[in-house]
């Protein structure tokens, strides 16, 4: 069975569709569980990988969408959603139940429940980003624009 039909993936693929998406699902075939690990399959910058990270502002899941070559600010997350509690890295568990994706295939999109999201404005640099879509394996093209929609 290829990677594209992983339930997970499929899910991905159909929430790009409701979103007037294009972009189709690429499997690689080495692992894109790392920012460094997809640009090198791709032979792409590592700033044009999109890390989705997940966090927790006083118990509550939001989501960070960081370019592969930045770090996420810990501290300006919180003001970013107007929220000044406690910023936590989601465990994998949590970041399970928030996203419906196991660490190393976070997509930005077709979660159980639309996250507050973050996006880092240096994905700009990049006329096409690659992100997670649901498998270790998995990503897909897009936009910084595309993202924020």
């Amino acid at each position: 069975m290829s990677r594209l039909d992983h339930p997970a993936v499929l899910r991905v693929q159909a929430a790009l569709r409701d979103k007037g998406s294009r972009a189709e699902v690429i499997e690689l075939g080495t692992t894109a569980r790392t920012a460094e690990d997809a640009a090198r399959s791709l032979e792409v910058a590592v700033g044009a990988i999109v890390k989705s990270l997940v966090f927790t502002i006083d118990g509550d899941p939001v989501m960070a969408l960081v370019a592969g070559d930045s770090r996420c600010d810990t501290r300006a997350l919180g003001s970013a959603f107007g929220r000044s509690g406690l910023v936590l890295r989601a465990d994998a568990e949590r970041l399970r139940q928030a996203t419906g994706f196991v660490i190393g295939g976070v997509a930005p999109l077709a979660h159980p429940v639309p996250l507050p999201t973050a996006i880092d404005d240096s994905l700009g640099r990049f006329e096409t980003v690659y992100a997670a879509a649901g498998h270790p394996h998995c990503v897909f093209p897009t936009t910084m624009l595309e993202l924020s929609l």
